[in-house]
């Protein structure tokens, strides 16, 4: 019988390995991407290489910079410093995936749903990817209005990350650098503990003149909403399991539909009496404190609770 150090020790090996191969092989499709894209979405390579660095400083075990980009570190140090130098002092505003998605998004055009859909399949139906779900999205989803003629549609994808805590982590830094308010605060209604809170409901109802909906990218199917969608948005659900608030890809995707669509918003504005703009800030502050006691444990100091801008 192996010996228990020994044995631990390879698995710590394998989860290193299985993020640093995983690490690379998108950071790899987004320089490929990039060649089909224009020059103002450089910025996404610069922020995916920022997320992925920081992951990788608080994986256990810890996942440097140089050994997930191997070879093609100067070519990468001499375009995108930044993230090889601030990826251990500021934290990241939302997960890797979000960033392939979107530089599909571009490339594709936002219009053309399917052939987004089908993209973002194929890219981890990879054999190699499609062995851990490190820092890969299992769900897609697409929002939009459906009372205007030719609307303009919104995408999400399921929080990627390496494990519970670094999720955990990433949902939090989603919440307090990235979502819309609106739907920040309603998944901080119930995180991270699944329990909604007694003194703060930022849940809504979204209109029905809005489609959110899900599909899973390794099933080829479409996805019901899971309870949590449910308790958030009002979505209807049959389904029992409650997922990690913050997880779902309904969640981004509705967010972007915020950013764009003032009206919609304004509809779906959360009309509890436990809601409001100083109690939505109130819970921020738990949250951020929350999320600089996790990152402690991983000895990361998070300096002036600054977020990461990419360039």
């Amino acid at each position: 019988m192996a010996d228990p150090e020994e044995r631990r020790r390879a698995e710590e090996f394998l989860r290193q390995d299985l993020f640093r191969r995983n690490a690379f092989l998108l950071i790899d499709k987004m320089l490929e991407l990039l060649t089909q894209a224009s020059p103002d979405v450089t910025a996404l390579v610069d922020e995916i290489l920022h997320t992925i660095f920081f992951l990788g400083r608080i994986h256990r075990p810890r996942v440097t910079p140089e050994s997930i980009v191997g070879n093609i570190l100067n070519d990468l140090m001499d375009v995108f410093p930044r993230p090889f130098v601030l990826y251990s002092s500021e934290l990241p505003r939302r997960s890797p995936f979000s960033c392939v998605l979107d530089m599909i998004v571009h490339v594709t055009g936002r219009e053309n749903e399917t052939q987004i859909i089908r993209a973002v399949r194929e890219l981890i139906s990879d054999p190699e990817l499609s062995q851990s779900q490190d820092l890969v999205s299992s769900i897609i989803c697409v929002s939009h209005r459906t009372d205007v003629k030719d609307p303009v549609k919104y995408y999400g994808v399921s929080m990627s990350a390496a494990g519970p805590m670094s999720r955990k982590i990433m949902i939090a830094a989603s919440c307090l650098g990235s979502w819309d308010e609106y739907v920040a605060g309603a998944v901080m209604t119930y995180f991270p503990t699944k329990k909604k809170n007694q003194n703060f409901d930022g849940t809504f109802q979204l209109p029905e003149s809005v489609r959110c909906q899900a599909f899973d990218l390794r099933e080829d199917t479409d996805k019901p909403p899971c309870k949590s969608c449910q308790n958030l948005f009002g979505l209807t659900s049959r389904e029992l399991t409650e997922w990690v608030y913050g997880n779902c890809a309904e969640v981004e995707s509705l967010s972007n539909l915020f950013k764009e669509e003032a009206d919609v918003k304004e509809r779906a504005r959360p009309r509890s009496t436990k809601y409001s703009d100083e109690g939505r800030v109130k819970v921020e502050r738990l949250v951020k404190t929350d999320v600089t006691n996790w990152l402690r444990l991983h000895e990361f100091i998070w300096h002036n609770t600054t977020f990461y801008t990419p360039q």
